[in-house]
C-alpha cells in the first residue's frame, strides 16, 4: 500500500535514529509484532462487499455505454460518458455534496421498493437542452432552475436514460424503473434517513465543451433483496446464460429479419463521355452491354448475389430469381 512506503526522508531519519540510538532495532520488532489496529466507524458501517462494488461498477459501465449511444444518436455530437468511481457513504454525504441547484430524479425500481435518485450536473442538462433547441450545446452561464418546458424536455430525456438503466440491469433483475418527480433543492430529497448507507455511482460525463457528473444513489434497503445476486459470479453466469436461451436466439433472429437491406438489379452497363453526357435529352436512347434476353445480376448491399429475369406482377415490375451467385456466401468471405 501506498501508505506503508517510506520517503527517502523518512529512511535518513530512521537510520539517523537507529545510529545514534533513539530507536533500538528491539524496539522496532516489537512494534512489528504488536497486533495491527484497522479504523472502523460503527455509524456508518460498510455495506457492500468489495465483490458487490465491482458488480455494480460493471453494470452501469454498461449502463454508460447505453447512455453513451442514445445522447450521441439523439443530440448529433460528441458524447462520452464513463464510471468514475463506485463508492459507499451515508445518504446525508450525498446529499450534501450536491449543488444547488441541480437536477435531481426520484424514480423506483419495481419489484425493488424504495426510491433511487439520479442527479445530473446542470452543465450536462442545460447542454442537452441547449442543443435539443438546436443550439451549439453550450449550457446556461449562471445556473438557475428549470422551467416548465425545460422540464417537460428533461423528462423525455431521463425517461429514455432509465430505459437504459432497465436494460443494463436486466442481466441481475428485471426492473420497471418508473420517475416520480424531479426536484432543483438537495435539501428537498429525502428518500431515506440521513444515517442510511447508500452506494454511488459517479459518471464523468462530456458532451461537446461541456463537461460534468452524472451521479446515481442507490440505497442499501433497496439492494438488500438482491444482494445474493450481486455478484461477479452471478453476473457472468447470467449473461452467458442469456445468450443462450432459445428466446434469445429467437429474439435476434426476429430483429435480423426486420432489417431492411438494399435490393438493386442492374439492367446493364455502359461507357460515354461526359460531351454525351451532357447531350442527353428525353427520348435519347442509351445501348448497353447486356443482352434484351439475357439474365439481371440483382445486388444485395454491395454483393452481387443472385441472377435474374424482369417481368411484372399485377401491375408492378418484377424479377424472378434464376439462379444463386457464390460472391455472398459466407465460406466466400
Amino acid at each position: 500500500m501506498a501508505g506503508d512506503v517510506l520517503s527517502q526522508s523518512e529512511i535518513d531519519d530512521l537510520l539517523s535514529a537507529l545510529s545514534t540510538g533513539v530507536v533500538s532495532a528491539e524496539d522496532i520488532q516489537t512494534e512489528q509484532k504488536q497486533k495491527k489496529i484497522k479504523v472502523y466507524d460503527f455509524r456508518r458501517p460498510d455495506k457492500f462487499s468489495k465483490d458487490q462494488i465491482r458488480t455494480l461498477n460493471m453494470l452501469h459501465e454498461n449502463f454508460a455505454r447505453l447512455l453513451n449511444t442514445y445522447l450521441s444518436t439523439h443530440l448529433r455530437t460528441l458524447v462520452h460518458i464513463d464510471v468514475a468511481s463506485v463508492d459507499q457513504l451515508t445518504y446525508e454525504e450525498f446529499i450534501r455534496s450536491l449543488p444547488n441547484p441541480s437536477v435531481i430524479s426520484v424514480f423506483q425500481m419495481r419489484p425493488l421498493k424504495g426510491n433511487v435518485i439520479l442527479e445530473i450536473n446542470p452543465n450536462i442538462i442545460f447542454s442537452i437542452i441547449d442543443r435539443l433547441f438546436g443550439g451549439t450545446g453550450q449550457p446556461s452561464g449562471k445556473p438557475r432552475a428549470l422551467t416548465d418546458i425545460e422540464e417537460a424536455i428533461t423528462k423525455r430525456v431521463i425517461n429514455k436514460a432509465l430505459e437504459n438503466f432497465q436494460e443494463a440491469w436486466k442481466q441481475v433483475i428485471a426492473i420497471e424503473p418508473r420517475l416520480e418527480v424531479i426536484e432543483t433543492n438537495p435539501q428537498f430529497t429525502q428518500i431515506v434517513p440521513p444515517n442510511d448507507m447508500v452506494v454511488i455511482i459517479t459518471f464523468q460525463t462530456k458532451i461537446g465543451q461541456s463537461e460534468g457528473l452524472i451521479n446515481i444513489c442507490i440505497p442499501y434497503l433497496v439492494l438488500e433483496p438482491i444482494m445474493s445476486k450481486l455478484t461477479t459470479t452471478f453476473w457472468v453466469s447470467s449473461s452467458s446464460s442469456r445468450q443462450s436461451l432459445p428466446e434469445h436466439i429467437n429474439s435476434l433472429q426476429r430483429k435480423l429479419e426486420r432489417t431492411y437491406i438494399p435490393l438493386i438489379v442492374e439492367l446493364g452497363s455502359t461507357v460515354i463521355t461526359v460531351q454525351e453526357l451532357l447531350g442527353l435529352s428525353v427520348g435519347d436512347v442509351v445501348q448497353l452491354d447486356a443482352k434484351a434476353n439475357a439474365d439481371l445480376l440483382l445486388h444485395i448491399g454491395q454483393r452481387r448475389k443472385f441472377r435474374c429475369k424482369p417481368g411484372v406482377s399485377g401491375s408492378k415490375l418484377a424479377i424472378q430469381i434464376t439462379q444463386k451467385l457464390l460472391e455472398g456466401d459466407d465460406e466466400n468471405e
